[in-house]
């Protein structure tokens, strides 16, 4: 029993991996490969990979968006738990990056179900509300610009259907959200972000420290 979250050691870090986490050998090689690169730290962990392939299980979701998709990872994890007609619209702005995300989607057989923009994410939102997708999404996945999280979130909010769910990625920022003295604009972004969402009655709310703080709003 324990009356808070508890603290994961690496060990215990270790051993939550090695009676959980069931992790493709194509995922694999994605994370080893993007471990390479200068922006490895944009990668999500693997075990919130997996929770968020569980979560698509769950709500038996059919459409869904990304804003941020870097080397592909979470929406590898997504598309696998899709059904073979789902649909992952991916917003990003790096031909780099999701050319390595293309790669791994041929492998795995699941490019089909990827609609890949490669646009401002606010704009692909934005286009998408105004095609007539308004309350057409069961999930939208957040990981891109902090500073851009509440435009996101209110466009995502009004994309997603009654019951839908949004995560958005990163919201504890390694900590700093807590330190008063942290003042960059990406904290103060997403201070102010996790503050929105704590006083808005359109959702149900839990924020899970998970990766870098997940947090899950599911739209009324």
């Amino acid at each position: 029993m324990s009356r808070k979250t508890l603290n994961l050691t690496s060990k215990l870090y270790e051993y939550l991996l090695s009676v959980s986490l069931r992790e493709p050998r194509l995922l694999r090689r994605l994370r080893e490969e993007t471990a390479g690169l200068e922006m490895a730290n944009m990668q999500i962990s693997p075990e919130q990979g997996q929770f968020m392939g569980l979560l698509v299980e769950l709500l038996q979701a059919r459409d869904i968006i990304e804003v941020g998709t870097f080397t592909g990872y979470s929406s590898l994890c997504m598309a696998m738990a899709m059904p073979d007609d789902g649909r992952l619209i991916c917003c990003d702005v790096s031909k780099e990056w999701t050319d390595i995300a293309r790669r791994y989607w041929q492998e795995a057989g699941i490019e089909d179900r990827i609609d890949l923009r490669l646009a401002p994410a606010e704009d692909t939102l934005q286009e998408l509300l105004n095609n007539g997708e308004t309350g057409g999404f069961d999930m939208v996945f957040m990981d891109a610009d902090k500073e851009s999280y509440l435009v996101y979130y209110e466009l995502g909010l009004s994309l997603l259907r009654p019951g839908g769910l949004l995560l958005a990625d990163n919201t504890l920022w390694g900590g700093s959200v807590a330190e008063t003295d942290e003042t960059s604009a990406s904290t103060r972004a997403i201070r102010q972000f996790n503050e929105t969402l704590y006083q808005d009655d359109r959702i149900s709310l839990s924020l899970l420290p998970v990766g870098d703080g997940l947090t899950l709003a599911r739209k009324h």
